[in-house]
């Protein structure tokens, strides 16, 4: 373990946004994480993973500590499933290929999705008709306050649009040290949603399987939504906002373009990419901070933006959806 002092979190964060942390180190078991915890540097602000949904708005005044535990297994298995334990620190789009090339199937669907394993279960990924709720076994984590391991089933996790008790009751008590997931061992393919099966037929695919539309999902996440490497982002910034039905036909009625999908629980689901589209955001840029030009859904830093201009821009954003719709939109990424 070593602590280092003054480090710029730009290498560790997607937006690049250049805040520095007074003190930082990384861990890569349970026992350096304790180590680290018990030195003087015991004021902890955060726990990063892969960076990929965090704003930077300042600079931080104590620990931040870098996820780094690694390890892919098989540790069970039974007629239908395979059950697969992954370190916290993995990269998420790594342990997704890792699983079809094994013909494990169920995170096919959740192809080129930035951040780690450890961010899966918290923010409750989802894309293309799948979340983690749908393969999540189990995960360990560390109770900082109690210093304990702690395992969490599905029912635990009390997941939701992209949330979980690590956002909200738990939100800061627990470092996520590894995740199990429930895969199946023959494919349910999930092609109805989103235009997968209309990539599917551009790619000519004949024989469809989980590389099949592994594959079509980054062609078309890749065709919509900007590399962090190439232009700095932290992927959808809002999340699509739930409106009642009544609500929905009085925007329906409004804006006859309105693009929504109905929910199990009798609501509807609106695009806010769309939203944010209509009140004229989508390309806008002043200084370095912008709205791409693809996908509305994003913000993105071309350059030097700080953390306050970027979240600046998001409350405008906000604000107009707000006053243009009356639908009050929620940031999915975390502000620090």
């Amino acid at each position: 373990m070593q602590i280092q002092e003054n480090i710029s979190l730009r290498p560790y964060n997607t937006f690049g946004i250049d805040a520095k942390a007074k003190y930082f180190a990384a861990f890569d078991d349970v026992d350096e994480l304790e180590e680290t915890l018990n030195s003087k540097h015991h004021n902890l602000n955060f726990i990063l993973g892969g960076g990929s949904n965090i704003l930077l708005t300042k600079d931080v005044d104590g620990l931040v500590l870098k996820n780094e535990i690694k390890g892919i297994k098989e540790i069970h298995e039974d007629s239908e499933y395979v059950y697969i334990k992954a370190g916290a620190g993995e990269n998420w789009h790594q342990f997704v290929l890792h699983c079809i090339e094994r013909s494990w199937a169920g995170v096919e669907n959740l192809s080129l999705i930035p951040g780690n394993v450890g961010a899966s279960p918290m923010q409750n990924i989802g894309a293309y008709g799948v979340e983690i709720d749908d393969v999540f076994w189990d995960l360990e984590a560390y109770h900082l306050k109690e210093k304990r391991l702690v395992t969490f089933t599905r029912s635990d996790c009390e997941f939701g649009y992209r949330e979980s008790v690590f956002k909200r009751k738990y939100k800061d008590q627990f470092v996520i040290l590894n995740v199990t997931y429930q895969l199946r061992k023959k494919p349910r393919f999930n092609t109805s949603y989103g235009a997968i099966e209309q990539e599917l037929e551009k790619m000519g695919v004949k024989d469809l399987s989980i590389k099949a539309i592994s594959d079509a999902v980054i062609n078309i996440r890749s065709s919509k939504l900007p590399d962090p490497k190439s232009i700095a982002n932290a992927g959808s910034f809002f999340k699509n906002p739930e409106v009642s039905v009544t609500k929905y036909e009085e925007l329906k009625s409004a804006f006859p373009g309105i693009i929504a999908f109905s929910l199990v629980n009798g609501n509807m689901k609106l695009a806010a990419g769309w939203l944010i589209e209509q009140c004229g955001w989508k390309g806008f840029r002043k200084g370095d901070a912008g709205c791409h030009a693809n996908q509305a859904l994003v913000l993105v830093n071309y350059g030097t933006a700080n953390g306050g201009e970027i979240y600046n821009l998001s409350t405008e954003i906000l604000q107009s959806v707000n006053e243009k719709f009356g639908v009050i939109l929620e940031r999915e990424v975390n502000i620090v």
